[in-house]
């Protein structure tokens, strides 16, 4: 599937010149596509990473997939792509902690908060992950207003094309997994090293 260069770090696991692709389309706030997070570090960046079964045969991207129903899905998608701008060695292991610190940013634990308030955080989230000086200043500024009054930020051109994939691609829940494009409506969150192990054997053909 089609992925904009400056975006490369979202493939998550496997080589980027694989001919299969699995798509993974998930919300920072979804607790199910936490469990979904996990699986990916557990069980498929070994099977697609270098040394594993399917390693320059499958690889997974990550679509970063807000759900407007959450207050707070569109600031934590942001911090994400604003470290993946600044820090993209750093981007899957900022998602994997945005996930274990997904209920902090839950509608009821956020529902007194400003936006700014919730990109510090996220900005501080984000330099304990990457380390140094200056981070959370860095990413802050990434994701501040300065052009018009509805002008959007230094991640909103991303975003919009994170977004527009899944609108073409209809995309409504979370997870949805695609395999070489095509929806597959056998996965489930609850899917582990069996599961993927099963259906990886069934579909990689190349």
């Amino acid at each position: 599937m089609a992925l904009q260069p400056s975006l490369r770090p979202l493939i998550v696991a496997g080589q980027a010149t694989a001919p299969h692709t699995i798509d993974m389309f998930l919300d920072f706030v979804c607790p199910f596509c936490a469990k979904t997070a996990i699986t990916i570090d557990n069980v498929l960046r070994p099977m697609l990473g270098q040394g594993g079964k399917y390693d320059g045969r499958v690889k997974a991207i990550f679509r970063l997939h807000p759900q407007p129903w959450h207050a707070s899905s569109t600031l934590t998608h942001e911090a994400a792509l604003a470290v993946l701008k600044a820090y993209p060695e750093k981007f899957w292991p900022f998602a994997t902690s945005l996930f274990k610190h997904q209920t902090e940013y839950f509608d009821v634990p956020t529902s007194t908060m400003t936006p700014i308030e919730v990109r510090a955080k996220l900005a501080d989230l984000a330099a304990e992950v990457v380390g140094g000086e200056g981070v959370a200043d860095k990413i802050k500024d990434l994701l501040a207003h300065k052009t018009s009054a509805n002008g959007g930020n230094a991640v909103t051109d991303d975003m919009r094309y994170n977004l527009k994939f899944s609108r073409q691609n209809s995309i409504h829940v979370s997870p949805t997994v695609l395999w070489d494009g095509i929806i597959e409506p056998s996965h489930s969150s609850s899917w582990g090293e069996k599961e993927w192990s099963e259906f990886l054997e069934k579909k990689v053909s190349v």
